[in-house]
């Protein structure tokens, strides 16, 4: 099943069930097993805190990702990591170049309201987010009308594609849901400027 927001806006598209359980199941095992995962610091109105979730950075070599003092390299891609990236690039018609992979290993793991509009990031192309693992709520604010809000349980190998121009109306989070009490790994791959 496919969802498109509201007032036909194709600001973003959720795609249920894009990666089936067997093959969700198994990436996220492998993902969790296969990355080294790490636990950034940031600076958030000039005070430093660890970020409260855990967190990996794929990308082609040469690619950096910076955002809130935290600064991430590309490596090059795993080489057991490419066939999903290219299902991704497929499925969304994109060369992706970069990909955030957070770890909430609970429910008390959350992600703040942000917009991914740092210069780097090439607005022109979509941004993809994989779901791996628990249900979390993805919750999207417009940025000029905060009363208008959306919320979406992003299940275990959903897919949301976040077109081109979401990212400068909208603003999004992960709240803590204190109930949950097994991981969700979050894949969201972008494209980012030479």
């Amino acid at each position: 099943m496919t969802i498109d927001p509201a007032d036909h806006e194709p600001d973003w598209t959720l795609h249920e069930g894009w990666l089936k359980g067997d093959e969700a199941r198994r990436w996220q095992t492998r993902l969790e097993q296969q990355l080294l995962w790490q636990q950034p610091v940031v600076q958030v109105y000039g005070k430093r805190h660890p970020v409260p979730r855990m967190t990996v950075f794929l990308a082609t070599k040469g690619i950096r990702y910076r955002y809130s003092g935290a600064v991430h390299a590309g490596c090059g891609w795993p080489e057991w990591f490419q066939p999903l990236l290219v299902q991704i690039n497929a499925a969304c018609k994109t060369q992706f170049n970069g990909c955030l992979l957070n770890l909430y290993r609970r429910g008390e793991d959350r992600m703040g309201w942000h917009a991914d509009d740092e210069p780097e990031i090439d607005q022109r192309a979509p941004i993809a987010s994989l779901s791996l693992g628990a249900t979390r709520d993805f919750q999207l604010r417009h940025r000029s009308t905060p009363q208008r809000r959306m919320s979406l349980p992003l299940a275990d190998g959903d897919l949301l594609v976040m077109h081109p121009g979401c990212q400068s109306r909208w603003m999004h989070s992960v709240p803590q849901r204190r109930k949950v009490q097994t991981q969700r790994i979050n894949l969201t791959f972008r494209r980012f400027q030479n």
